[in-house]
């Protein structure tokens, strides 16, 4: 696909998300489109019609930051979709993806020892290691408890994507399995608007459409998101229900990777529950991933 066609689909989906009321703008009874028209988003952003219309046809390479900051404030998107925006201009120069030469993935190999050390020194908590293609790299002891319906047993490197959409167990782990399958398609697609040529994510992307119906649905909506900060809900199979925080940082070291660390309230249930699990990670029953008794 040409890149311009992508920054067109993000365009008209963020303008269609916008309402007139929400914009300031009368809505009229005679409105045929969702959200506002091209010639309504010009206004706000401050440029002619034809200059926009220009812009969601996907020929955004020239423009400049001024202007993609002000369509930005006028189809009001949040700050992830605005970095999204200026990370598809550079590539909107109209070079189908069939002309380019895919970057290929890089092969993950062992994290370095300091690395694995520093993750090993996080006792209370889950830690782990993704790259920006969803792989799981490395963890923590009590991570590889946590994770154990995802880890399983040895074989392709474990992924969060694929485990959220062709794992059935993905629906027992995850309470709120259908906020989790957005918030996954939304990263993804933010990872792929920073590096559109990495051939990892074009072959997961593929992949996923292939095979499940909620993921080609979701990719089609152009959402895009950063993971950050947050609170999530997990069932796990060995303790039970926990509601955990999570924090992610970005290691320096290793561009694209991020340490994702996810704890509990301390003195709270789940506290109590990661404890237990982190003891039953210990214990020879748990020394095997997926092993429930």
């Amino acid at each position: 696909m040409d890149n311009r066609d992508e920054v067109r689909e993000f365009l008209m989906t963020r303008r269609a998300a916008v309402s007139p009321d929400a914009a300031g703008i009368p809505a009229g009874s005679n409105r045929r489109v969702a959200g506002l028209r091209r010639s309504e988003v010009a206004t706000l952003a401050g440029v002619s019609v034809e200059y926009y219309a220009k812009l969601e046809r996907g020929s955004i390479a020239g423009a400049s930051g001024a202007v993609l900051d002000a369509v930005a404030r006028a189809l009001q998107l949040s700050d992830a979709e605005h970095a999204h925006l200026l990370d598809l201009a550079p590539n909107a120069d109209g070079i189908p993806a069939s002309g380019r030469h895919p970057r290929r993935a890089a092969k993950s190999g062992p994290p370095r020892p300091s690395l694995q050390w520093a993750l090993a020194a996080v006792t209370d908590a889950v830690a782990v290691v993704r790259d920006q293609r969803q792989n799981l790299l490395a963890f923590n002891e009590l991570g590889r408890a946590f994770y154990s319906p995802l880890i399983r047993d040895g074989g392709r490197t474990p992924n969060f994507a694929r485990f959220q959409f062709l794992d059935p167990a993905a629906r027992e782990f995850y309470p709120d399995w259908d906020l989790f399958a957005d918030m996954c398609v939304a990263v993804i697609r933010a990872e792929a608007g920073r590096d559109p040529h990495d051939k990892g994510i074009q072959d997961l992307v593929g992949e996923l459409s292939t095979r499940s119906d909620t993921f080609r649905t979701l990719w089609a909506a152009h959402n895009v998101r950063t993971h950050g900060t947050g609170t999530k809900r997990f069932h796990h199979p060995v303790v039970g229900d926990l509601t955990l925080v999570y924090e992610e940082l970005a290691i320096t070291a290793d561009p694209g990777r991020v340490l994702l660390i996810y704890s509990a309230e301390p003195g709270s249930p789940s506290a109590e529950r990661l404890r237990l699990l982190a003891s039953w990670a210990a214990s020879p029953a748990g020394s095997t991933p997926g092993t429930t008794s």
